[in-house]
């Protein structure tokens, strides 16, 4: 018999205590890799593969105090949303009916201002990719503060729900997806997996629904809608002198084979990209972006920014080549780049 402990990583505000820069260095290379946006947190993870096991460990104490469910383990999506599922006419459903669909989970409540403006637009969107025959639903996961908050909620809403009664499928299924903030829309293929956990930025970002169900796309086009996924690891930007639509391509095009090679290389791994990767052109969104870091003015200008380590590092370099970008994040993923400050 092989036993395989599970490691917990406790995250708490201690970080910014320490006056050792190694450590402050450590921690918030913690940060990054398993994504905190808030404390405390507590996050376990499998000592023997050093995968994540859970991301949202407060939940999972707090849920299962005796550890009767340990390892704590992901299960999969059609087992933890197990049991009836309710439409807004109050008739019910069992999630048998998500076979072979397309399913968002989207997790929201009234009292946030920016999850009502979100469910506005998605409403639309989710009529739009019905109209087109694809087989798509909704799943709504309530952080309401009352059942009454919930039934107002729901009724503008023409998907499916977890009953708000239900708290501890809503819970189980926050802890499956390590839920740190709302909105969020996760969408899943017909076999459960995970194909982005950025819903949000795409619904925003593709009101037409044409990219729909939105695979992730290894190089994004710096905007006000997806410029929030800066704050969530390290991004390496590209910016270039472009105004008009389209003068960004060329740039897409040079940075595009290299992320495509890292993200397949973290498929293969079943592991998240440790790098995002975005061209910027000149807009008011990369106006506000270089005067935050600190950048020159310089176009083309090769970064990578790291938001959570307040880090930035700088290659500004006459010709910007395939080489040039390839060799820029090799030696970041290794660590023999020295940062700047933001």
């Amino acid at each position: 018999m092989v036993c395989t402990w599970t490691i917990k990583i406790f995250i708490s505000s201690d970080i910014f205590n320490s006056h050792s820069p190694l450590v402050v260095l450590l921690q918030m290379k913690l940060w990054n890799k398993y994504k905190v946006t808030s404390i405390p947190s507590l996050v376990f993870v499998d000592a023997a593969t050093g995968k994540i096991v859970c991301r949202n460990g407060l939940l999972v104490v707090r849920d299962d105090p005796k550890g009767l469910e340990f390892p704590w383990g992901p299960k999969p999506f059609a087992e933890v949303v197990a049991g009836p599922l309710l439409r807004n006419n109050r008739q019910t459903t069992d999630p048998s009916s998500l076979e072979g669909h397309y399913v968002g989970v989207y997790f929201s409540a009234h009292w946030c201002p920016p999850c009502r403006s979100l469910t506005r637009v998605l409403v639309e969107s989710y009529r739009t990719i019905k109209e087109s025959g694809q087989k798509f639903e909704i799943v709504f996961v309530s952080a309401d503060r009352s059942e009454d908050s919930f039934k107002q909620y729901f009724s503008e809403m023409p998907w499916l729900a977890v009953p708000y009664s239900d708290e501890a499928r809503r819970s189980r299924l926050n802890r499956l997806f390590g839920i740190q903030g709302i909105p969020t829309l996760i969408l899943l293929d017909a076999e459960g997996h995970v194909i982005t956990r950025q819903g949000r930025v795409e619904v925003l970002n593709d009101p037409e629904c044409r990219l729909f169900p939105w695979h992730p796309r290894p190089v994004l086009e710096l905007s006000e809608s997806n410029a929030v996924q800066l704050h969530e690891g390290p991004c390496l930007v590209l910016f270039v002198d472009a105004e008009e639509e389209g003068e960004l391509d060329p740039a897409k095009e040079l940075i595009q084979p290299i992320a495509e090679k890292l993200m397949a290389k973290y498929k293969a791994k079943e592991e998240e990209m440790p790098l995002l990767f975005f061209v910027a052109g000149e807009d008011d969104m990369s106006d506000s972006l270089r005067d935050y870091t600190n950048l020159p003015e310089a176009a083309p200008l090769l970064t990578i920014l790291d938001m959570s380590a307040r880090a930035k590092y700088v290659r500004d370099v006459e010709e910007i080549t395939p080489a040039v970008v390839e060799q820029f994040v090799n030696d970041f993923l290794a660590e023999k780049l020295k940062p700047e400050p933001i």
